[in-house]
């Protein structure tokens, strides 16, 4: 049923995505990439959440009876260790702070604390709205809600302490999904288009965009799900790495420089 509702959704929302993104494409500056390397990802695995910590790949998953948080093996794409969680709830974005780990759901407007070495249960924590992504800064924690509004939470408290609103050339952003802090900016997906937003955390104004058509996942029509998704950054490797719901890959990138470049 939830699919069902994703694909009647589709049309409407590849809609809002244009009227929020498409004018000002010709206006910023589009980058593309090449792929340095791919790795095997769990084709099971409806992704939500993305981060790398300590030389492997922590990933959520989504949906229903199906949403879990897992370490994965980046070489071979192994699960390492995995927890189910509460099968009511549709899980959404993860992040690390401090030895935990925390995850989102969807409309529950619930999140959870994990200890971040055994999976353990530490706690819960409630907020507005819906709940789509997470990453930090080292400052603060951001949360994304599908809204062209970003939330900066305090780490101890959970409580907001201040939103940018993401805009595009003036224009309000949507769909704001997976998020990923990257050399002092937002990497953002927009849900069901094949473009990752670069994002100014003081103003929220996108700086550019990142065009991820070309890889196999954006060609094929298979799957109207199985979207671009998921975005992970090894700081000390300086490494980007990038997927999607239900991918059979992740892949490591560089950017190419960018295309009609702002004056």
């Amino acid at each position: 049923m939830l699919i069902a509702i994703f694909r009647a959704a589709r049309l409407a929302v590849l809609a809002a995505a244009l009227v929020a993104c498409g004018p000002v494409q010709a206006e910023l500056p589009v980058q593309g990439f090449e792929v340095q390397a791919a790795y095997p990802h769990d084709t099971g695995a409806f992704t939500q959440g993305l981060f790398y910590l300590d030389g492997v790949i922590f990933e959520s998953t989504g949906l229903e009876g199906a949403s879990s948080i897992r370490k994965v093996r980046l070489a071979d794409g192994v699960v390492l260790q995995s927890r189910a969680t509460d099968p009511t709830m549709f899980g959404e974005g993860i992040v690390n702070w401090d030895g935990d780990l925390l995850s989102l759901t969807w409309r529950d407007s619930v999140g959870f604390r994990w200890d971040l070495k055994t999976f353990a249960p530490k706690g819960s924590f409630r907020y507005d709205g819906e709940g789509w992504a997470l990453t930090q800064d080292g400052r603060s924690i951001i949360m994304s809600d599908g809204t062209p509004t970003l939330r900066f939470l305090d780490p101890k408290t959970l409580k907001v302490a201040r939103t940018v609103t993401v805009t595009a050339e003036g224009r309000p952003v949507r769909n704001l999904n997976e998020i990923e802090w990257v050399k002092g900016e937002i990497l953002a997906n927009i849900w069901m288009t094949n473009r990752i937003a670069r994002i100014d955390p003081r103003t929220g104004a996108v700086k550019g965009w990142i065009d991820m058509t070309g890889l196999p996942e954006t060609l094929s029509q298979r799957d109207p799900d199985a979207v671009l998704n998921g975005i992970a950054y090894d700081k000390a490797g300086d490494r980007l790495f990038v997927t999607g719901k239900r991918w059979p890959q992740i892949y490591e990138i560089t950017l190419k420089p960018a295309k009609n470049p702002v004056p």
